[in-house]
């Protein structure tokens, strides 16, 4: 396989449900050549303390809170001194983003309106996100709460309602709110079990969630593609059969 160096690897990837997925993500790592590691420490999984025998590592997201007192979501939270101290990539999605604001001293909390981000949203690329890569103009979302932007982080992508969207911080710590990983499948699982939701202010109804997919989708799968070459090498090449 081709990772990062050129060499095998495996990438820890972080579930909080018994029946969570990678999605694409998943999928596009494993058609580079990565192994996946998967592990939910919900379900009692312990996270490595060393990440010598990984490429790197990814945590995704949930219907729990950052901010939850669960001794998981503390464990977690603070597991990631690990990939910071041996700078390997990372990449945080929604919760797993949010995991990364706490550690760094930041604050994870619901928008001063009570709005939230659950359907597709308009994204708009910051400076420093334009000399980085190009990115798509809506992505999908599923949060009540957002992040702060920690210090020495830098803004890559920002919006209206939670204006920090996607962040880098040092050389290999990324993170987005937003989900790109999800396959036609799991948005159709997730429209239908997330549907208590879709009452929420600034929530769209499940029939937007779909549609909008069919417009927008394919733009958020192809930035997808070459944000993942970025966080974990350029030799990454994801088979665009994925869905």
């Amino acid at each position: 396989m081709s990772g990062p160096t050129g060499h095998s690897g495996r990438i820890l990837t972080v579930l909080h449900q018994e029946r969570s997925s990678a999605g694409r993500v998943g999928q596009m790592l494993e058609a580079s050549g990565f192994e996946l590691d998967i592990r939910r420490p919900p379900l009692g999984d312990v996270l490595p303390e060393t990440l010598e025998e990984h490429a790197g590592a990814v945590i995704f997201g949930g219907p729990m809170s950052a901010n939850d007192g669960d001794s998981y979501i503390r464990d977690e939270t603070d597991w990631l001194k690990v990939p910071l101290s041996e700078n390997k990539p990372f990449l945080g999605i929604c919760l797993g983003a949010q995991m990364l604001v706490n550690h760094l001293g930041g604050s994870v909390a619901t928008n001063e309106e009570g709005l939230v981000e659950i359907g597709w949203y308009p994204l708009r690329a910051t400076e420093a996100g334009e000399a980085l890569m190009e990115w798509p103009d809506m992505v999908y979302h599923f949060h009540r709460e957002g992040f702060s932007l920690p210090s020495d982080a830098v803004l890559l992508a920002t919006a209206d309602a939670y204006p920090n969207q996607a962040f880098r911080y040092g050389e290999n710590a990324w993170a987005v709110q937003f989900h790109a990983e999800l396959t036609r499948v799991m948005m159709h699982r997730w429209a239908v079990h997330g549907a208590a939701r879709f009452d929420l202010p600034g929530a769209q109804k499940g029939n937007e969630h779909l549609e909008g997919r069919m417009i927008w989708d394919t733009h958020l799968r192809s930035w997808l593609t070459r944000f993942l070459d970025r966080v974990f090498g350029d030799t990454l090449q994801a088979n665009q059969e994925v869905i």
